[in-house]
């Protein structure tokens, strides 16, 4: 490995060199490394290709699952969500017994392993709404009763928040397919300086397409100017879980 010592200082490939900083300052290297033709055809990369199939079917299902919950987690995730999400799905294909090592799939493993899987690692669900939300799942609908409550008492929120939504929320996936589908139901924006009544978010399930469910709860605070309630990215309060995990199977 080389040191460069002159004044001149470079970052990035020039031909079959890599200049790059590290703390013991600029180093560069020359491009190393497997061809790829070696990888894909040598029978000592055997397992390596197995790890690449794998791989590539938790990515392709986790960006599914991502772009789902997109309505969701753009208002409530923090930002390594992508990176739990993904080492989550691959305990989900990890889990997969039907299929041999280098074919496992997400679609085969336990999915309930998603269930009870937080959002915004820094706002639990459970440590903002300081209430019972135990969802209802039934073959035709997956609800939430939200009793009569006092915000104020109920809901740690930030200190300048003047009203609050929570939202249920049901998305379908098909990963041979590559589709999703999506269900909402949401309280509105209610004020957090006077009681709420009571109230039921349900999903309807004939609405959802796919083989694999999501059902997520969140919760997301707003402040208030001129009648307009604007949504506050607050990611120490906005918090979502996802509850149940379903499969057709």
């Amino acid at each position: 490995m080389a040191k460069q010592a002159s004044i001149i200082t470079l970052k990035g490939r020039v031909g079959r060199l890599s200049f790059y900083k590290t703390k013991d300052g600029y180093l560069a290297r020359e491009k190393g490394g497997v061809e790829k033709s070696r990888i894909m055809n040598d029978p000592r990369y055997a397992r390596t290709r197995e790890n690449m199939r794998e791989f590539t079917d938790n990515a392709n299902s986790t960006k599914l699952v991502k772009d789902a919950l997109r309505p969701v987690i753009s208002k409530v995730s923090d930002q390594r969500l992508g990176l739990r999400l993904n080492q989550q799905m691959m305990k989900v294909l990890k889990s997969d017994a039907v299929s041999v090592r280098g074919e496992r799939k997400v679609k085969n493993g336990n999915w309930n392993l998603l269930g009870g899987m937080e959002l915004n690692i820094r706002a639990s669900l459970s440590k903002t709404l300081i209430f019972k939300f135990d969802p209802v799942d039934s073959p035709t609908t997956w609800q939430v009763e939200i009793p009569a409550l006092v915000p104020s008492d109920e809901i740690v929120h930030p200190v300048d928040a003047q009203g609050f939504r929570i939202t249920a929320t049901g998305v379908g996936l098909d990963f041979d397919a590559g589709t999703r589908s999506i269900v909402t139901a949401t309280t509105g924006v209610l004020p957090v300086s006077a009681p709420v009544e009571a109230a039921v978010l349900s999903i309807d399930k004939s609405q959802l397409s796919g083989t694999h469910f999501l059902f997520v709860l969140s919760v997301e605070f707003y402040l208030t100017v001129n009648t307009t309630d604007y949504h506050m990215n607050n990611g120490d309060h906005n918090a979502g879980k996802i509850l149940t995990a379903t499969t057709t199977a």
